[in-house]
């Protein structure tokens, strides 16, 4: 017995010793750090204590307000704030990039060229775009949660809780019509706030420069530091067509920043998952990143490939680019977070930390006890279905033009044949799904890209592979795809559309066959996932109402694209062997220019050979930041502890990737558009002087 106890416990330090080795470290060794669930706090809980001993100072009242009622969210996804008394709105350029063309005029191309509006007049209205002031919060649980206790079933809760939050949203608009009132889950719904909203949706246009200088670097340099990029853009609200006044604005810092100097950054940080459990975390990493992060690598090489066709001329098309490119760094960047075994075991010991604490409260065990168990059967289940459901979706982000037409199509010719609408209308509202402006260089791409999707996610004994594929590679499949279809022209198209309706839905087009062949099993699986989804959603709720049992307002709650400060300090890191400066200067800017010869996307505006000689290039440029991040806080003011602006937050490192599911302050870093490189740039190489005065005064004149 002892010789077999000995070699056991032979077995079991080789074992640890082998993991070290592997890894580098020890698994069972690594403990969860204090602040890996972030520092996203919400104006509600404000982490006053934690300012103290971290900065020594306590923020009051009118501080808190001021942070609040300055910041605002803009339009679908990003962030922004007043910077003077008139309305005045800085953001980041790449928050209007995609709605800088519905503003200009015939021959303007203000992504190149980029625009100053030097009097109020001339400032130009954005459609459809609004920026929301948070002016109200109240804490609503209770009475959320108390009305959902009343349910039978998953479905039953979530219908009263909708219902209710109705009802407290009613009564509240009564009160304060002037307002529009959001009810916000935090903490997976362990918490409930009600969030009440001054919305100003007449937003003109002022500033912005030049995509080349907002974005040097395009794609290579996004997510990357050092960075120079010019990332602003400021616009105003307007009401009854005049500016607004405001007494909730952000005044401007022309001191600079130093190494350890303390900022907050003040903005609406779109989405985390950090609350995520294991089993939750390991479906990410090997059902949905993997699929995301190969088709985003396909089409971004397909509009690579389209930016260099057009010789880089095509700034819409670059701008789209831009935007996948983005997309695809931050899933790969998450994934490869993901995929890192350091950063596996320090959630899994948050993991066992937390489950510990609910074990050893019986109390809360009773309640909580089992959701682990429950959430990893659903993420199994999932499982079976997810590549499936990933395959047969038809997105208008990626699928073939030709595919989502067909789908359209299909759905048109059912309600013909089931007598809903008549010949005559199916042929005019059919005319309508088929774009004038179809690009079908680009379709055809798509196409092999969607061959492509389908063929990694469906299993070898798919119909829809032996009968779209076969025996055929993806070139050759695409291009027999392509020849036998009917929505590859307008007049093959018309063409489908007169014909009867049986011949319609019988068509061998493969698109249509394809849409034929999955649509009701889509719709099932779907139908399954809702249910599981319910189910999930209560349980992701009674997690972070466990969540915030165990550990109250020290975790703040998981990104929910409302407001929230996160503290951080300015400092340096260690990369690629060296160590990267606070800041960046403009002599950077024109070392990439000259470095990368001037070629697209490091390419800037031909002044920039030329510049004035006021313009000062040793002005600081961007500079990082501790601060928690996340994608909707772009266009988040940087600000000390006076409130003063010091910059604008518009991306962040590599290293920050990963912040989707775990926060940590080694290398990620927060990066930032210096306040005085603004300034530096507004007043002295873009002479706007009328704008250089309000930012600095904080009202205009």
């Amino acid at each position: 017995m002892k010789i077999r106890f000995f070699i056991i416990q032979i077995f079991l330090i080789t074992i640890s010793l082998s993991a070290q080795t592997f890894y580098g470290f020890n698994p069972d060794t690594v403990r969860a750090q204090k602040f890996d669930m972030g520092k996203m706090w919400t104006f509600e809980n404000p982490p006053i204590k934690h300012f103290q001993e971290e900065y020594g100072f306590t923020p009051s009242e009118q501080w808190l307000e001021k942070m609040q009622k300055s910041a605002l969210k803009f339009g679908g996804g990003c962030s922004a704030s007043f910077i003077s008394e008139d309305g005045l709105i800085m953001t980041n350029h790449h928050c209007v990039r995609g709605i800088l063309p519905t503003v200009q005029k015939e021959n303007e191309n203000i992504l190149r060229d980029g625009f100053y509006a030097a009097e109020f007049s001339d400032e130009r209205r954005v459609p459809n775009l609004k920026v929301e002031q948070l002016l109200i919060i109240k804490d609503i649980s209770e009475e959320i949660h108390s009305e959902m206790s009343k349910g039978k079933s998953d479905a039953e809760k979530i219908e009263l809780r909708e219902k209710k939050i109705e009802e407290i949203k009613t009564k509240f608009y009564q009160e304060n019509p002037e307002l529009v009132f959001k009810v916000i889950s935090l903490y997976n719904g362990g918490k409930y706030s009600l969030y009440g909203y001054k919305v100003y949706d007449d937003i003109r246009l002022v500033f912005v420069p030049e995509l080349s200088v907002a974005k040097l670097g395009g794609d290579y340099d996004n997510f990357t530091y050092p960075r120079y990029g010019l990332d602003c853009a400021f616009l105003r609200a307007y009401e009854n067509d005049k500016p607004i006044k405001t007494n909730f604005y952000f005044k401007w810092n022309l001191d600079g920043i130093t190494e350890n100097q303390p900022v907050f950054v003040v903005g609406n940080p779109g989405s985390t998952d950090r609350i995520n459990t294991m089993a939750q975390i390991e479906f990410e990493r090997d059902v949905r990143y993997p699929m995301m992060v190969k088709m985003l690598k396909d089409l971004y090489k397909i509009y690579e490939e389209l930016v260099h066709e057009t010789k880089a001329e095509d700034y819409k098309l670059i701008a789209r680019l831009y935007s996948i490119g983005n997309a695809l760094k931050v899933y790969e960047g998450t994934y490869k977070g993901l995929l890192d075994p350091y950063l596996i075991a320090r959630k899994k010991d948050f993991e066992k930390q937390f489950k510990d604490a609910v074990t050893n409260n019986s109390q809360l065990y009773t309640r909580y006890g089992n959701i682990w168990n429950e959430l990893a059967q659903l993420r199994n289940d999932a499982r079976k279905t997810a590549n499936k459901i990933f395959a047969y979706t038809i997105s208008g982000f990626y699928s073939p033009q030709y595919l989502v037409i067909a789908s359209k199509l299909y759905d048109l010719a059912k309600d013909l044949k089931a007598g809903k609408i008549s010949k005559e209308n199916f042929e005019n509202e059919a005319q309508k799904i088929y774009p004038t402006d179809l690009n079908h260089q680009l379709q055809k791409k798509l196409t092999l890209l969607q061959l492509k999707i389908w063929k990694e996610n469906l299993s070898s004994d798919s119909e829809i592979l032996k009968h779209l594929i076969g025996n055929n590679d993806i070139e050759k499949s695409a291009e027999k795809m392509l020849s036998g279809s009917y929505f590859t022209s307008n007049e093959k198209f018309n063409e489908l559309i007169k014909k009867p309706v049986d011949e319609i839905l019988s068509s061998d087009d493969p698109f249509i066959y394809f849409v034929r062949n999955t649509k009701d099993e889509w719709q099932n699986m779907l139908n399954e996932n809702k249910e599981r989804n319910q189910r999930e959603e209560i349980l992701n709720q009674m997690l972070g109402e466990a969540l915030y049992a165990v550990y109250g307002d020290a975790i703040p709650p998981d990104a929910t694209g409302t407001l929230r400060i996160a503290d951080g300090i300015v400092k340096g890191y260690d990369y690629n062997g060296t160590r990267a400066p606070i800041k960046t200067t403009y002599y950077g800017a024109l070392d990439r220019y000259y470095s990368f010869d001037k070629k697209f996307p490091f390419n800037l505006p031909a002044y920039w050979e030329n510049l004035p000689k006021e313009f000062d290039l040793s002005t600081p440029l961007n500079f990082i930041s501790t601060n928690d991040i996340i994608g909707g806080n772009s266009g988040s003011a940087v600000l000390n502890i006076n409130a003063e602006v010091v910059g604008l937050a518009f991306d962040g490192n590599i290293e920050s990737l990963p912040a989707n599911f775990i926060f940590t302050t080694e290398a990620n870093r927060t990066v930032s558009v210096s306040a005085l490189g603004m300034i530096e740039a507004i007043r002295d190489l873009y002479k706007a002087t009328n704008l250089t005065q309000e930012i600095l005064s904080g009202k205009r004149k």
